[in-house]
């Protein structure tokens, strides 16, 4: 109902935007038709067209002018000429939400007087409705707005409401957090393959493992390291194998890793 006869367009056609519109579109938000998309691909739209049978347009000034729900999944280098081309068109009564990493809220205002906006800063998970997202919301965002964004970004995965300050710790976080779940999975398939697995089930056993500890921590609420006594046997094959990794600092590893996102995602915040 949040949504109800709302008019939602995005500009930039791209992996972000096209996971929202199915994500949007699956849960049962709005209907396709509701939905427009821009980019200056006319392939790309006409791919999503197919796809989603949602509305397309190369003219990016009427698709910000129609928007009740203005979406910015552009990339950072081109984000300053496509607010400057279609600012002018933009209504006070239309919500922005941008989810262009670096650009901030002051300059989303700056660019866009007195309109609300919200910045979104999601995981590349939302790809296949896992993902996760933190909402900071703007000046002239207000309780309701907050809802329809978390409503949108719930529909491909989790969501959190925190103070624009903390998007740097969250890029650091889940925004880069997949890349150092990859290597892991890398790592546990190469030495599954050591200990003399075929390749294939050794990638399923290695990523299967790491999706059901996750699971289970969200699922259950309970803390990582009770889960882990739970399965670590005085003298058995799990104490034995993370003695290893705290032998080799892979705990301290992936907190340094964390750190060193967050730091360069404020480096590039200033540029």
């Amino acid at each position: 109902m949040l949504l109800q006869n709302k008019k939602i367009s995005f500009l930039g056609g791209g992996a972000m935007a096209e996971a929202l519109i199915r994500g949007i579109l699956k849960a049962g938000l709005v209907k396709p038709e509701q939905i427009t998309a821009n980019d200056i691909s006319q392939e790309r739209l006409h791919y999503l067209a197919d796809r989603y049978q949602i509305q397309i347009s190369l003219e990016g000034t009427a698709v910000a002018a129609e928007a009740d729900i203005l979406f910015l999944t552009v990339k950072p280098q081109v984000i300053n000429q496509v607010l400057e081309h279609v600012a002018s068109t933009v209504r006070k009564e239309t919500t922005v939400i941008s989810i262009v990493a670096g650009f901030t809220i002051a300059a989303l205002e700056q660019a866009l007087p007195q309109v609300p906006v919200v910045r979104v800063m999601p995981n590349t998970p939302v790809a296949v409705g896992e993902g996760m997202s933190a909402i900071a919301l703007g000046t002239f965002a207000d309780a309701g707005i907050g809802e329809i964004a978390s409503a949108i970004f719930s529909s491909v995965g989790q969501v959190v409401n925190l103070p624009e300050s903390l998007l740097d710790a969250v890029t650091g976080l889940s925004g880069s957090g997949p890349g150092y779940a990859f290597v892991i999975i890398d790592a546990l398939a190469d030495a599954g393959v050591r200990a003399g697995l075929p390749r294939a089930q050794a990638l399923l056993l290695s990523a299967q493992t790491l999706l059901g500890a996750a699971k289970m921590v969200i699922e259950t609420g309970e803390h990582p390291a009770k889960l882990r006594d739970m399965v670590t046997s005085p003298g058995g094959t799990t104490i034995a194998g993370i003695h290893v990794l705290e032998q080799q600092g892979v705990r301290a590893a992936l907190s340094d890793a964390v750190i060193a996102a967050a730091n360069r995602s404020r480096e590039l915040g200033k540029k």
